[in-house]
């Protein structure tokens, strides 16, 4: 790589690093009673995409309730309902790997330092094509799929094991839709954006 293509990474990741600060902070800004009914209103928009419609397979995220997190706890239920089998992210507390693992009652997962319930490693861990779906949460994202995490990259990692065949979708309240996020090695994006207001092809979107 150039000077100045290290010089342009080194200020693509300040600027990532910013946007998480300041988006953490107007999340936490939101009123838990705000995140509740924009989760149900972007599980009711998840519910009407084709790909999650078909889905026999389905990876969702446990929120972490004190960052003020999209909830899809009531999508695990809905899920199971029509027969769907649903998985959870595990990460390895030795390695620091993220998989997935197939959860039979969610209520069996636990809290294991990472500020969210896990599945154990009692739970069948996923393969290379086991998934159909997989939900994505982020701090913020774009209208091309790039989305900002905590800055671990668990979710980086592990996507390109599974997607695809399965298909990404990157869930977060609209107001954590941003104009253009900006893009570092290694970051992958989703291809699916659903929101509290809106859900489009991450590939084939226009303007915030």
């Amino acid at each position: 790589m150039t000077q100045a293509g290290t010089d342009d990474d080194y200020i693509r990741r300040k600027v990532k690093a910013e946007l998480r600060k300041r988006m953490r902070s107007v999340r936490n800004a939101t009123p838990l009673s705000s995140c509740g009914e924009r989760s149900r209103l972007i599980i009711a928009k998840l519910e009407a995409l084709e790909s999650v419609q078909t889905a026999r397979t389905v990876a969702l995220f446990w929120p972490i309730e004190d960052r003020h997190e999209v909830d899809l706890r009531a999508f695990d239920a809905a899920l199971r309902a029509r027969g769907a089998r649903v998985a959870y992210p595990a990460i390895d507390a030795d390695s620091g790997v993220m998989t997935f693992r197939f959860v039979a009652d969610p209520a069996l997962m636990e809290e294991r330092g990472k500020g969210f319930c896990e599945p154990g490693s009692e739970s069948p861990e996923a393969n290379d094509g086991d998934l159909d779906v997989v939900l994505v949460p982020a701090l913020a994202i774009d209208p091309a799929g790039h989305r900002i995490g905590y800055g671990a990259g668990y979710y980086d990692r592990t996507l390109p094991r599974f997607v695809p065949p399965a298909t990404a979708i990157g869930v977060a309240f609209d107001y954590q839709l941003i104009a253009e996020v900006p893009v570092t090695e290694g970051d992958i994006a989703v291809t699916w954006v659903v929101t509290d207001t809106r859900a489009f092809r991450a590939d084939a979107a226009g303007s915030v």
